[in-house]
């Protein structure tokens, strides 16, 4: 087995194509789509604040007035008639909410390009976070280092000749048939500006600044054209905002230049790989991988992976890759990664590219505690905060309850109505319990009190919305309706069809989980003690998980048979993954039949899309079973991936990128049923291998190296004080009580 010694990257043999070919750069708030073009160059830009239109109340006042009725078909079976009077009551006013935009592009052509390229090699640095491309024209060889930096807030873009004189270009900025919402304006001698309206009532305005820096060579601007002359380098430095943050964006950005045009590159360079490097050089892992392969582009092996060769230095690559897209698309102070991390090309993008709260949204941030990237939590706490008083609003018109609520989607307004008038996941009042399990999972790994008293009143405002929601049904239960489990549809026995339900069996398993979590919370603040008990009381009524007629766990509180046993959302699993009320120490029935359930759903064609295998993973590595782990692994990249490893639904959606990487964890460390267990799904061609700084819940950090499937070494870091449970193979069960900040290394 090879080491860590070589560096884990992406890389090509040609320039990119098409925008799945790019390759990726973010600081959270700014990114570019890299194509590597020799003689034409273009980045493709976003800015996570460029979304079509402004706020609005878009609840519909006719939800409560027919909320009765509505329960009441449901109930009586009466489905047509209830989807019939939901889609009109309960949608939004309008339908939709706002959707994501593209900044633009950045256009570069060079001269002297006119002989074909050599020696072209265009690359994704994941240890440093900076793309590269080089190539040679005749006698001068060409290199472009680009980055986007979260301390400089800018996309550094550095163009180099290794002949003095080297280097001509012109650069503009481009929106395609977009271009008459914007005007791109000469800024002295060495810029442009675009600004103009993201478009839509009340929608922001942006502006985008570019500067030229150069030690040598002439900088001018003629009509939207920057150009420069005779340099032998030449850096560009972008910046972007729009007036969701920033009063005069076009002020800000050229601040922000002007600024930066007195630093030297080289310390912008040191800087950002700095502040990248403390997030991304947190964990390592290593698998038993071949030397050669890492000759070939990283296409040309994904190519090869789908023929069926081993390739676990890919599996490591695409494991780190997650964990550098998280941290290109999610940072402090920024918005959380939407549907598509930060990097959209299209004015009218699948699903709007904003936040689906059914799963997506929150599959995205899968990897954050667990693979050491907390931090990048961070910006979900935010629009889960933003999201209290819209949810509010919404609880209170549509369904005469406290607390705050939201439905299946939200975006950068927060918006807590319902998205779409479909059916099958529009009608879904759960989102704000499942976002609000992400504070308890972030208390959880970090043991931070602090973080919990903020927390706690946002995960106790979505559980008195669904106390509240719920209804007491014939036999004394307490049941969530009008509901869906989001986006399947089941049959009665009459043989009509239905989506929305009383009672699906993810909504008891979120609540589950929320009222649980509240309990603990409040608990450990010692707080809210008459609130505890009607929340363990209304535990004591939430029907229970059922085992169907196959041996499967029901999707419904009846044991309905799916119109489609193939499909793509698997949500009665929820207590398997992400939660953990099905464990197979604890529920080895209710394990078993996961188990089964997972066998139906992939027998019938389940798995297709991107993100719904990288769920798969999850189970089966919380089934332990190391085998169909590792197959759906396989799968994700064979069937699932883009050459430039980015996720295929289809199209393009990042959550499978997110889920993938905390699946590969997931089978190497969990922590969810009482204690740490290392290598739980290990395949047998990950036999040897090491991974440094995974995190666990309770406050831990593991380092752990393993060889013939035995643990060889595991050494623990404790954030906090108190005890610990370490198992694993070829580990003696260990328990010990740790101090915060002590490390332990075991076998002793």
């Amino acid at each position: 087995m090879t080491s860590m010694e070589h560096k884990q990257q992406l890389w090509y043999s040609g320039p990119a194509e098409e925008w799945n070919e790019a390759l990726p750069i973010g600081n959270g708030r700014l990114g570019a789509m890299i194509f590597g073009g020799t003689a034409e160059e273009k980045l493709q830009l976003n800015e996570d604040s460029v979304w079509y239109g402004g706020p609005r109340d878009r609840n519909n006042g006719d939800a409560l007035l027919h909320l009765p009725e509505i329960r009441q078909l449901i109930l009586e079976g009466r489905l047509r008639e209830a989807e019939e009077l939901a889609g009109m009551s309960m949608a939004g006013l309008p339908e939709a909410q706002r959707h994501y935009l593209p900044l633009g592009e950045l256009l570069l052509s060079f001269g002297g390009h006119e002989q074909p390229a050599e020696e072209y090699r265009r690359e994704l640095d994941l240890e440093t976070g900076v793309s590269r491309v080089s190539y040679r024209i005749g006698e001068v060889q060409y290199t472009r280092e680009m980055f986007a930096s979260y301390p400089d807030q800018a996309i550094v873009i550095r163009i180099s000749a290794d002949h003095k004189d080297g280097i001509s270009l012109k650069a503009r900025f481009n929106r395609h048939n977009w271009r008459y919402l914007e005007k791109t304006e000469k800024w002295l001698n060495s810029g442009l500006t675009m600004s103009g309206e993201c478009a839509g009532k009340g929608g922001s305005s942006f502006a985008a600044a570019l500067k030229a820096v150069t030690e040598d060579g002439i900088c001018r601007t003629i009509g939207e054209y920057l150009l420069v002359d005779g340099a032998s380098s030449v850096t560009l430095l972008l910046a972007a905002g729009t007036t969701f943050r920033h009063p005069d964006p076009e002020l800000y950005a050229k601040r922000q230049l002007e600024e930066l045009g007195r630093v030297p590159y080289e310390e912008m360079l040191a800087r950002h790989i700095a502040d990248y490097r403390e997030l991304y050089g947190r964990v390592e892992l290593a698998l038993p991988e071949n030397p050669h392969k890492l000759a070939l582009p990283t296409d040309e092996r994904l190519k090869r992976f789908r023929e069926g060769e081993e390739d676990n230095g890919l599996i490591a690559a695409y494991f780190q890759y997650g964990r550098y897209l998280l941290i290109a698309s999610s940072r402090q102070g920024s918005l959380p990664a939407n549907l598509q991390g930060i990097w959209n090309d299209s004015f009218t993008p699948a699903w709007d590219s904003k936040f689906t709260i059914n799963i997506n949204a929150q599959m995205n941030y899968w990897p954050a505690e667990l693979c050491n990237l907390a931090e990048c939590h961070e910006p979900l706490f935010d629009l889960i905060g933003r999201m209290r008083e819209p949810g509010r609003v919404t609880a209170r018109v549509m369904y005469g309850c406290r607390g705050f609520t939201a439905h299946h989607n939200t975006d950068i307004w927060a918006d807590t109505a319902p998205q779409d008038t479909y059916l099958p996941a529009s009608f879904w009042p759960l989102g704000a319990a499942w976002l609000c399990l992400h504070l308890w999972e972030h208390y959880r790994f970090s043991q931070d009190r602090y973080f919990l008293v903020q927390a706690y009143e946002t995960m106790k405002e979505a559980a008195q919305f669904l106390l509240d929601y719920l209804m007491e049904d014939a036999e004394g239960r307490l049941i969530t309706c009008p509901s869906v489990s989001p986006e399947n549809t089941y049959k009665l026995p009459d043989g009509e069809s239905g989506v929305l339900c009383a009672g699906a069996s993810m909504d008891y398993q979120i609540i589950d989980a929320l009222f649980g979590a509240c309990i603990q919370s409040a608990e450990i603040l010692s707080r809210d003690e008459a609130f505890r008990k009607e929340l363990a009381a209304a535990l004591e009524r939430l029907p229970k998980p059922q085992i169907g007629k196959y041996g499967q766990i029901q999707e419904w509180m009846e044991d309905y048979e799916e119109v489609e046993p193939g499909h793509r959302h698997i949500s009665h699993l929820f207590a398997l993954y992400p939660g953990d009320a099905f464990t197979v120490e604890h529920t080895p029935e209710l394990a078993e039949a996961a188990r089964t359930t997972l066998e139906r759903r992939l027998a019938s064609g389940g798995g297709h899309t991107g993100w719904s295998r990288a769920w798969i993973i999850n189970f089966w590595a919380r089934l332990q079973d190391a085998g169909k782990a590792y197959a759906n692994v396989r799968a994700l990249l064979e069937h699932s991936t883009l050459p430039n490893l980015f996720d295929n639904h289809p199209p393009f959606q990042i959550d499978g990128n997110f889920g993938g990487t905390a699946g590969i964890a997931e089978m190497l460390i969990q922590s969810h049923a009482g204690g740490i267990n290392l290598l739980p799904a290990l395949p047998p061609s990950w036999s040897e291998g090491s991974v440094k700084g995974l995190r666990a819940r309770g406050g831990y950090t593991l380092d752990f190296t393993w060889a013939e499937g035995l643990v060889t070494k595991a050494v623990v870091t404790c954030t906090v004080s108190g005890p610990c449970r370490l198992e694993g193979p070829g580990l003696d069960f260990v328990s010990f009580t740790g101090e915060a900040g002590s490390t332990h290394t075991f076998p002793r």
